[in-house]
């Protein structure tokens, strides 16, 4: 997928640009608890102050409906920045969160209009809310020449060569809470992968269409058949063999592929751990999203801590896709072993499902200076 990148814009040396950043870090009392999201933003910015420009960045964190709310200011995101630019700190501006404003979701062309006043150029390094058509990411590439950042060049070109070209086998291991937030990527994977597989909250879905019963675990009954069709259409799809589940009386329990009533199942049991990373231990290419269990709680983590191990010591390319699954390779310490983490695990599941995202068709479709 071709994308203007920074070297494709005018010469940004006198000109004021606007960077649309993904500072959407997690905070607790005002202080920032990882901070990977805001040193993602830094190459790009970098970049562009040596090169001579004055940059305004601009995100949206948390989910303030539309009006001011001191809890999702972004003061602590801009000390940290300037913390970290150093010199460079005194060319560099942070506007207020972008979604105290409602035209922001709303794609208001008068927020637009607000958001480039006075600005030259337009740099989108935000790849993960380029899935969304909301007035920063789509507005101003039709006014100002644009150009994807670094974060977002690289994001795109790593996610295209996953689809278009992986080593082989290429495995997919998919987990999270339910089979109806991803059936299309389920079906977009299926069409790309040698093996896909499933754990997590979804598993149970699946398991329920085999027959099996689930106990009180994560049921989709409106998925079932869907399940049963893809079980049923040849795909190689890898399922637990065992669970760990929680009884009566807070009792954890290895059980098999059937739970009992009363019984819910909250991780994928030591077995199914060790055939999955035996499975991705062979990968050449591996995609990973979504967490095996409840790894927040350390009765539940080992399915998740054998599969993020697992994909860290595969000798294969090896891609997790953001969100808890990027939060849990960060929580196990083992972030820096994988070759890609992507800072978008909304944006990346979108963009495996449709192949392109808003915030790209938009760059695409810029003017050009």
């Amino acid at each position: 997928m071709k994308l203007p990148v920074l070297e494709d814009l005018p010469d940004p040396s006198g000109r004021r640009v606007l960077v649309r950043c993904d500072f959407n870090v997690p905070l607790a009392d005002g202080v920032i608890k990882d901070d990977l999201r805001i040193r993602a933003a830094l190459p790009t910015i970098t970049w562009l102050v040596d090169h001579g420009a004055t940059v305004t960045t601009c995100s949206h964190l948390g989910r303030p409906k539309g009006k001011p709310d001191d809890r999702y200011s972004l003061a602590p995101v801009e000390a940290h920045l300037h913390e970290l630019l150093g010199d460079r700190a005194g060319h560099v501006s942070l506007l207020p969160n972008l979604r105290f404003d409602p035209g922001e979701e709303g794609n208001d062309p008068d927020f637009v209009q607000r958001l480039i006043e006075d600005q030259d150029l337009y740099v989108d390094d935000a790849f993960g809310a380029a899935h969304r058509a909301h007035a920063s990411i789509v507005g101003p590439p039709s006014f100002l020449p644009s150009a994807a950042g670094r974060l977002l060049a690289r994001e795109v070109e790593v996610l295209s060569g996953l689809l278009e070209h992986p080593g082989r086998p290429f495995v997919a291991v998919l987990g999270g809470a339910k089979v109806g937030d991803k059936l299309g990527v389920i079906e977009a994977l299926l069409r790309k992968v040698d093996m896909l597989v499933v754990g997590g909250g979804m598993c149970f879905t699946f398991l329920a269409a085999q027959g099996h019963s689930v106990g009180d675990s994560l049921l989709e009954e409106d998925q079932v058949e869907t399940c049963a069709r893809l079980l049923a259409s040849g795909a190689r799809i890898v399922l637990p063999t065992d669970i760990t589940a929680l009884g009566p009386g807070d009792e954890v329990r290895q059980v098999g592929r059937d739970l009992p009533g009363g019984w819910k199942g909250l991780d994928i049991g030591p077995g199914t751990a060790a055939e999955f990373a035996e499975v991705i231990a062979e990968a050449r290419t591996v995609f990973w999203n979504g967490p095996m269990g409840m790894f927040e709680d350390p009765r539940f983590d080992a399915g998740t801590r054998t599969v993020a191990e697992a994909v860290a010591e595969c000798r294969g390319f090896t891609v997790v896709g953001g969100g808890d699954s990027a939060s849990a390779l960060a929580a196990f310490g083992l972030a820096d072993r994988v070759d890609h983490v992507s800072t978008g695990g909304g944006a990346s599941l979108e963009f495996i499902e449709q192949g392109d995202l808003p915030g790209l068709v938009a760059l695409r479709d810029s003017v050009r200076g």
